[in-house]
Formats: C-alpha cells, structure tokens, sequence
C-alpha cells in the first residue's frame, strides 16, 4: 500500500503541474495580449537592419508572428553559430536526466582522460562538465584569434585540452567553444552515440524544431557550439520549451530543474559585463528577466520567463552569419528589436 499511496502521490504532483503549466500558458488575458499586441509596424521597421533574415515569435503558448526579410523566409535554415551553445547546454541537462551524464560536477577526466598530453597538467583532473557550459574551465580560449588554428589542427579535442591553463578551473569566465566541443565529446563518450541522433532522439519530438545541419571536428564528434543550422522557426521552437519550463509536444521534454540551473550567474561574461549561465547570457529587458543565446553576425534566441503580468515569451532573430554583430553595435541593435517587442507582449 505503502508504494502504490507514493506513486499515487507523485502521479498526483504530475496532474497538477501540468494543469498549472496549462492554464499559465492558455490564460487568457495574457495570450489575448500577445496576439493583439503585436503591431505589424514594428516587425517593418525591424526590416531596416540589413543583416536581419527573420524574427519568429512565440508566446503563450503558441507562435504570434513570423516575418522574413528581403529574399529569407523563417523556414529558411540559417547557421546560428554560437547560440547552438544553448541547444548543447539542453542536451547536457536532459543527459543528466537520462543517467547519461552524473551530473554537471561530473569531471572531464572520466570520460576524456585517454585524450589528455602524455604529460597532462594536473588541473584537467580537475575539470567538470559544469565548467565547461559556463566558460571557466581555466583553459586557453579557442575562439576568436586562437579560434582558426584550433579548428585546423588534425584533433580539436587533444589540442583544446593540451592548451595551457590561464586560471584555475572555476576560477573566472573565458568564453571559448573548446570548452562547449570538449562538453560535446564528454557527451558523445558517455552515450556511445552522435549528437545529432542525440538531439534527434532528446528534441525531435518538439513541434517545429530541427536541426537541418551540423559540422563535425576530424574524429566526427559534432562541434559543441557551432556550425549548427536551423531555421528561424526552429530556433523559436527551441526557445519556447524554455519559455514553457520544459515543455513541449504534450511531455516534459527538458527537466525544469535543469533550466533553473542553466539560469544561474556563474561568471561574468567580458562581451556583455553581465551574468552567464550554462550555455545562456543572462540579462534584463523591458522590465524582465532575459536569458539569450547569442550567435556570431546576430543569431538571437532570447527567452522572457512568465511573470505575474506578462505571458512566457521565445524570441527568435537570425541575421547575415558572415557578418560581425559585436563590435559594430549590430547586436545592441537587435537588443533594442528585442526589447520593444517584449514591451508590446
């Protein structure tokens, strides 16, 4: 009696979250403000960036608009570079869930060790996956100037983790897609597995999301955090599970436990002087908590949680992959789109 009072109980939990989750995303007053809000004029004048391809926009629990620009259309699929980081870190999260992974403490050593220097330094052993999805492994960066060596060498694992150390792990952020690629071989090592059926398994069941590409280093380890296309919609269909704590499809497809934690300043990121995450910049908009992923030439998911007044949201943007969006003010640009359009959600 005992054991079946318990799964009766938890069965209960279930039901009732559920039924909370629903009616939050179906009330009325909140998705009635998201599809009349949404005055066309601003999607238009969004259209004045010229790097901008499309914006795709959910809310409430439904899709409220979509708009390409010039010759792209949202379902055209688009590299959205770094902000694949974000779907790498879900991946992670729904791995520790599975048993795949331990957890986020779980160090790179259990998994990579035979790909560690003949000499290793003694604080690879000290590494977690954790590290790895927030940036502060304490290794060597391969992004930016270090970035076009690291992808030529004949084994980008090895050579991230033969890069010397510039801080102890934990100790501060230093973004670099080693670290996120070294997250995709734990990944790969602890499943047997590719990632791309990975996500296809873990993601595929998630309305309107599909990964229509993705590159591979020289031993066929999918890049963790790069060269990843989508299409617009796809991108917004991957922020929307979290917009809707996890859920997507009718199931509860990314723990919501997991989101909380991908949400949690652990570093201080020296491209926005503000907090990030596991895989996640973490930032402020129109009033509310904003959690971004950002991808080179201005791929945006951006993701507003419910409050009390306003309605979940995931906002999608992709942009021209071959351009810049930092240094030349694009990206704060795509921040003021994002912002006015979560004033009138």
């Amino acid at each position: 009696m005992a054991g079946g009072g318990g799964h009766s109980s938890a069965m209960s939990q279930t039901i009732t979250r559920r039924h909370l989750i629903a009616a939050a995303l179906a009330a009325p007053f909140l998705a009635g403000r998201a599809a009349f809000a949404l005055p066309s004029r601003a999607l238009e004048e969004a259209g004045s960036h010229g790097q901008l391809r499309a914006i795709a926009i959910w809310s409430g629990g439904a899709e409220v608009a979509a708009r390409g620009y010039g010759e792209f259309d949202p379902e055209a699929p688009v590299n959205i570079k770094s902000a694949s980081k974000s779907v790498l870190s879900a991946l992670a999260g729904i791995a520790i869930e599975k048993g795949v992974i331990e957890s986020a403490d779980q160090k790179i050593a259990t998994l990579l060790e035979d790909r560690f220097p003949a000499k290793p330094d003694p604080r690879l052993y000290e590494i977690t996956l954790g590290h790895l999805l927030s940036m502060k492994s304490g290794l060597t960066p391969q992004s930016g100037k270090n970035y076009a060596a690291w992808v030529s060498s004949p084994d980008w694992v090895r050579a991230a983790l033969a890069a010397p150390f510039i801080a102890r792990p934990g100790a501060r952020m230093a973004y670099s897609t080693a670290s996120t690629h070294l997250a995709s071989a734990m990944l790969t090592a602890a499943s047997g597995r590719p990632m791309m059926q990975l996500a296809r398994d873990w993601l595929g069941g998630v309305p309107g999301f599909r990964i229509t590409s993705w590159a591979r280093d020289p031993q066929g380890i999918y890049i963790g955090g790069n060269e990843m296309a989508m299409s617009t919609r796809s991108l917004m269909a991957f922020g929307a599970i979290y917009a809707a704590q996890g859920y997507a499809g009718g199931r509860q497809v990314l723990p919501l436990d997991w989101i909380k934690q991908s949400w949690v300043r652990r570093g201080t990121s020296p491209m926005t002087h503000k907090g990030y995450g596991y895989g996640w910049f973490l930032d402020e908009f129109a009033g509310r908590p904003v959690n971004f992923g950002w991808g080179y030439g201005g791929q945006m998911i951006y993701v507003a949680p419910a409050t009390p007044d306003h309605a979940p949201v995931a906002l999608a943007m992709t942009s021209d992959p071959s351009l810049p969006s930092g240094p030349n003010g694009y990206r704060d640009q795509l921040h003021e789109i994002a912002t006015r359009l979560l004033e009138m959600l």
